[in-house]
């Protein structure tokens, strides 16, 4: 059997643009992918049109990508389940996949960010609600979700401790337009992919605002040592954070219009309320659910992030977002790097 037929047919739980572009990708190398979500009306319309015209208009279905009615009905025939669901519905959606899973079909996810309130990594609340001998997996790295499902070239990150299921998953997913690594480390997965959705916030303000490219990279490479900091102290791996789930999705997101966080950064940086941009955005803004929890975990593990900290005064205490961009920007003078490294001579 081969690695790919291991994990087929496969069940995407969530079907908004990034659950739906995955089902995607996956049913285009001939894999037999099931998707369900839970607006049932939505999910008659995508049967009937076999395309979704809400999220991806104009994108049709492969023919190997199948409609499901009934969730139950679909975990029972599917040998993997991949979950892409906000971060403020992952654990209810785990908690209603518990009774349906069996005990050997393994668990991956394309959700960024932590869970609410508690801050707690996504990966320790799988484990918590499935139990910790089930094979688990983060999906991460620098995507759009329209990229993935127009088949344009794109490269993701599939971290776990389970090397065999790693493997078997980035096998599944693995196509001439999509390129799949893999990797252990899953916190560091983790950190990148929900600090750069808060940090894209920050540059879409500046943006906004019309502070330049200049600004916006000083942000970008700032928060970059955001993220080393809070990593090194959560006991992540360095190297992660250089990789396509780190800096790779954080030049993506603070960078394109397509990114739901920066157009929420633009709006409130263009005058909006921050209500107003997230009505206009229209759609789940996850640096937005992350930024509080993400503090919050910095703060306890004594870790300097000014960035986030201007991001959750903007968002939640009705700070004024130039006030903001410019007190980062206007911080006290110091050296970049705290042990820059001494010239030898060979």
């Amino acid at each position: 059997m081969s690695a790919q037929a291991k994990l087929s047919p496969t069940l995407v739980i969530g079907a908004g643009a990034w659950g739906t572009a995955l089902a995607m990708a996956i049913a285009r190398s001939g894999h037999e992918v099931w998707l369900w979500g839970r607006d049932a009306q939505q999910m008659a319309a995508m049967k009937q049109g076999r395309s979704n015209e809400r999220y991806l208009p104009g994108l049709k279905f492969p023919d190997t990508l199948k409609l499901a009615d009934d969730l139950a009905s679909a975990v029972k025939a599917c040998r993997h389940v991949l979950v892409s669901v906000p971060s403020v519905a992952f654990s209810d959606t785990l908690q209603q996949l518990k009774p349906l899973l069996s005990d050997d079909v393994p668990v991956s996810w394309a959700t960024k960010g932590l869970t609410p309130h508690s801050g707690q990594f996504l990966f320790d609340t799988a484990q918590d609600i499935l139990g910790g001998c089930r094979s688990l997996a983060v999906i991460s790295g620098p995507s759009f979700a329209a990229e993935v499902a127009s088949n344009l070239p794109t490269a993701l990150t599939v971290a776990s401790p389970d090397h065999k299921f790693a493997s078997d998953l980035a096998a599944l997913m693995h196509a001439p337009t999509l390129r799949v690594y893999t990797t252990h480390d899953v916190l560091g997965a983790q950190i990148g992919g929900t600090v750069k959705n808060v940090l894209a916030i920050s540059a879409g303000i500046s943006d906004g605002l019309g502070y330049g490219a200049n600004a916006r990279a000083a942000l970008i490479t700032r928060g970059m040592a955001e993220i080393r900091r809070l990593a090194a102290a959560l006991g992540a791996e360095t190297e992660t954070m250089f990789g396509l789930s780190g800096i790779g999705d954080l030049i993506l997101t603070c960078t394109d219009d397509q990114s739901r966080n920066r157009q929420l950064g633009l709006a409130i940086g263009r005058g909006l309320s921050v209500d107003e941009a997230v009505k206009a955005v229209g759609k789940t803004v996850e640096g937005m659910h992350a930024a509080r929890e993400v503090l919050m975990r910095a703060r306890q593990a004594g870790v300097e992030m000014p960035i986030v900290e201007q991001v959750c005064k903007i968002l939640f205490e009705g700070n004024d977002p130039s006030e903001s961009v410019q007190a980062l920007l206007c911080r006290e003078q110091k050296a970049e790097l705290k042990h820059p490294v001494k010239n030898r001579v060979n």
